[in-house]
């Protein structure tokens, strides 16, 4: 039973004891435990507050890649369509190109074929000149001859130049 119920001096110098221990510790003890459980608050303390301001510095990295990403996409957009204008219009300009090499070449081959038909009209005269010349050589000749003769003659010739004419067709 003793257990249960101590003694009296037991119990005061436990008592005792018990305030010495518990004026060292609240001289020496109590304030470092104190002080090192601020500290450790203003450590969690802290971090957390540069944890928050992580996750706001994040955020607006965030943000900005977005807007970055997003301008990046305007920016592409509007140099596929600048790249598509000058396609059209380098298309446009070689069609227009063409189209006037084409008349070119139609309007150079007009004028050689004119060319050509001028110059066939001066071969042909010029052939006609040298028949009429020999006609006329040939009819001279034969006038001296007599007038029935020249007539026959000139019939004939006539009729040379007829079928030179068809032959050379």
């Amino acid at each position: 039973m003793d257990l249960l119920m101590p003694s009296t001096g037991l119990l005061f110098w436990m008592t005792i004891v018990f305030l010495i221990a518990l004026c060292i510790l609240g001289k020496w003890g109590f304030p470092s435990i104190s002080k090192m459980v601020k500290e450790r608050k203003a450590f969690i303390d802290d971090s957390i507050r540069k944890a928050h301001e992580a996750n706001e510095k994040l955020a607006n990295i965030q943000k900005e890649g977005e807007s970055i990403l997003q301008e990046a996409r305007e920016k592409q957009a509007a140099i596929m369509k600048e790249a598509t204008e000058t396609r059209e219009a380098i298309v446009a300009k070689a069609q227009e190109k063409a189209k006037d090499e084409g008349a070119r070449l139609i309007n150079d081959a007009k004028a050689e074929i004119v060319t050509e038909k001028q110059q066939a009209i001066r071969e042909i005269r010029a052939q006609v000149a040298e028949l009429s010349v020999k006609i006329a050589e040939r009819i001279v000749r034969e006038k001296l001859s007599g007038d029935g003769k020249q007539m026959e003659l000139i019939d004939k010739l006539l009729d040379e130049v007829t079928v030179d004419d068809k032959t050379s067709n």
